[in-house]
């Protein structure tokens, strides 16, 4: 499982893109999952992370799932219409 950090703002983006970028296609399982229950402090660019990580994912053949979305950064994923592509599966 893949955790974020404490903070995610935009000056940590990049860094914490290629983080998470690294460890997935380290994952030897179909299915990448995410926790995002230490981030804290966060802003928007936190969401594009987490789907430019899930875009990479699908095109390695994994599935791509977060757990422990902060309430905040829930609505804001329901309020861009992207909270589906962020949930956990059915099955899990």
């Amino acid at each position: 499982m893949l955790v974020l950090p404490a903070e995610l703002m935009h000056a940590q983006a990049q860094t914490c893109l290629t983080l998470l970028r690294e460890a997935a296609r380290a994952e030897s399982g179909p299915l990448v999952w995410v926790d995002a229950a230490p981030l804290v402090r966060f802003d928007s660019s936190a969401l594009a992370v987490l789907l430019e990580c899930r875009r990479e994912c699908l095109l390695d053949g994994k599935q791509f799932a977060v757990r422990g979305l902060a309430p905040h950064l829930r609505e804001l994923a329901r309020l861009y219409g992207v909270l589906g592509l962020l949930a956990e599966p059915a099955a899990a």
